[in-house]
């Protein structure tokens, strides 16, 4: 039991095996039909020959009976026939009278039986019926008549043991029987030796598969020497190597970031809570501690749940509740909400342009806040913050535009990215955790759209979120 588990396991698990297998099956099929096809034609040239050899015989036996006075003279020139039958031992004649039935000539007891057994077949120099003698030979015959020198008619019985020939056909088979095993053992171990060698590279796949770890993402494997289907598969496998590599940089980069943001906020609760323990405080003292607490925990709390949004949204673990959204009317409802905010700045918020979209309205009304928020941050005083949407066939466009101090080039390539601030001292102060922008991109990222930035120092910035064609439609502003 546990050698069959082993060679179905071994089966299973070697692809050079499984090829050996299937060329022995196939050689195996390919050889049965070849032995098929070359019995069939070896059976029908040795049937041909003892036809012809039949016939030859035939013609010599009525040439010999045309030479005799009549039919009595037979038994007195058995002679004459040993050119018939001399050195044939698988050859029967037998010579009958036709007008009396009676036998003028037997040469062997299979010829007697042959009368019989062909009584019934026709009187035809062409046609070579078979007989079985009751002895189990199997005998090929031609039965018909032919005249002595007087024109007397005699009927003969030629038969032909065919012993020979089926002996060499069954060794045929038995040879057959015996080299097809072996032939089909060294086309196994062939086709075993060929595919080991031609898989060799998958040998090299596994070698490196097995000796990456975090330290070596960076091998990859080299597709120069390679045939076409492996060289495929090498491209593959180091596209997947460079996602990975490039997933675990970004996890690295993204814990550092995620532990130096904790740092400061738990350093501060720390700090500030090991001063007020350290000596005999007022209770104001201590409510005005607890009340900063509160303040970092805050927003301790505000950035694990940004942090948590972004890793279901990157994932797409909350699948999202599409609906015909009328990007208008979202937009105005944040601009409405945080409108009190911008009065203080004296900032005026302005929505034009109309598009309907099919979106999740509780993802799209978040990135819509982030962007409009992010822009009162940071727009002059006194100045108009404009919110333009628009809509072509292909996409719509949601964008928000703001003067202000406006962003360098080196910083707007990054500006989307997890924890990236320009102002590193100003964010804190305002309460940010710099994952706002981080979570825009995300949110579109799962629509299957994009959100971009460009700006011009000391004047015009504008993000926009684009959401893709689908769902997407004119509709007019209300």
């Amino acid at each position: 039991m546990k050698r069959q588990h082993f060679l179905s396991a071994w089966f299973q698990d070697s692809l050079a095996v499984r090829i050996a297998f299937a060329s022995a099956l196939f050689g195996l099929i390919v050889a049965s039909g070849a032995i098929a096809v070359g019995f069939r034609a070896l059976s029908q040239q040795l049937e041909t020959r003892a036809q012809i050899e039949l016939q030859s015989k035939r013609d010599l036996l009525m040439h010999a009976l045309s030479e005799l006075p009549s039919p009595q003279t037979i038994a007195q020139n058995h002679h004459r026939f040993g050119d018939v039958l001399i050195g044939h031992d698988d050859l029967h004649l037998a010579l009958i009278d036709p007008a009396s039935g009676e036998s003028l000539a037997s040469f062997s007891n299979v010829a007697q039986q042959s009368v019989a057994a062909l009584a019934a077949a026709p009187d035809n120099l062409i046609s070579t019926p078979e007989w079985v003698a009751p002895g189990g030979e199997r005998l090929m015959a031609v039965r018909g008549t032919t005249s002595t020198a007087s024109g007397q008619p005699v009927r003969f019985y030629l038969s032909l043991d065919r012993h020979r020939d089926f002996r060499l056909l069954s060794g045929f088979v038995k040879a057959t029987l015996v080299g097809l095993p072996v032939l089909l053992l060294v086309v196994a171990l062939g086709a075993w030796l060929i595919a080991r060698t031609a898989l060799s590279p998958l040998r090299h796949f596994n070698r490196l598969a097995a000796s990456i770890d975090t330290q070596s993402l960076s091998h990859r494997v080299s597709s120069a020497e390679l045939p076409a289907e492996l060289a495929e598969l090498a491209r593959e496998f180091n596209g997947m190597l460079a996602r990975i590599d490039e997933g675990y940089r970004r996890l690295q980069v993204f814990s550092g970031d995620l532990a130096h943001e904790m740092r400061t906020p738990v350093a501060t609760l720390l700090g500030r809570t090991q001063v007020a323990l350290s000596q005999a405080r007022r209770v104001t003292d201590l409510q005005e501690v607890l009340e900063g607490n509160v303040d970092e925990l805050e927003r301790l709390a505000r950035l694990i749940s940004d942090m948590l949004f972004i890793a279901q949204a990157d994932h797409n673990e909350n699948p999202l509740q599409m609906e015909p959204l009328e990007l208008a009317l979202e937009t105005q409802r944040v601009v409405d909400y945080l409108s009190l905010i911008a009065e203080e700045r004296g900032l005026r918020l302005d929505v034009s342009g109309a598009a309907t979209v099919s979106a999740d309205h509780l993802l799209v009304q978040r990135a819509i806040t982030n962007l409009v928020a992010n822009a009162i941050r940071h727009a002059y005083a006194n100045s108009t913050i404009s919110v333009v949407i628009s809509a072509e066939e292909s996409r719509a466009t949601l964008a928000v535009n703001n003067q202000g101090e406006g962003i360098a080039a080196t910083h707007l390539a990054r500006i989307f990215d997890r924890f990236y601030r320009i102002d590193t001292g100003r964010a804190r102060l305002d309460g940010g955790t710099g994952l706002g922008l981080a979570i825009v991109r995300s949110i579109m990222s799962a629509h299957g759209g994009q959100a971009t930035a460009r700006s011009q120092p000391g004047g015009e910035t504008t993000f926009s979120l684009i959401f893709p064609s689908v769902g997407v439609s004119l509709s007019k502003p209300r």
